[in-house]
């Protein structure tokens, strides 16, 4: 049991930030998927990497979605389920004030 709730413990403080993914904003300038999704992981978590793509330039938020999930795990011990949420939103720098 302790084994279990170690590894527990260790994926979520491991999945804290958030992940990023380069793409294209519909009118074809750079964008970044941000996701943000889990227990830990909050919208802070996706505004704070935009903060750091974009730094002073700012961002526009593009698309930004949320859902309620189901997270299945298991061990030598057994299945777990719990319930989680989805978070992601895309993002694209603004261009810098001349």
């Amino acid at each position: 049991m302790k084994r279990g709730l170690t590894g527990v413990v260790a994926m979520l403080t491991l999945g804290a930030c958030a992940t990023v993914h380069e793409s294209f904003a519909p009118n074809r300038r750079p964008a970044y998927t941000l996701n943000c999704s889990g227990f830990v992981r909050g919208w802070d978590k996706c505004f704070e990497a935009a903060g750091e793509i974009c730094k002073t330039a700012g961002f526009d938020v593009i698309d930004r979605s949320d859902e309620d999930a189901d997270a299945v795990g298991a061990s030598r011990s057994g299945l777990f389920g719990t319930k989680t949420n989805e978070r992601s939103m895309v993002i694209a720098c603004k261009k810098p004030a001349a």
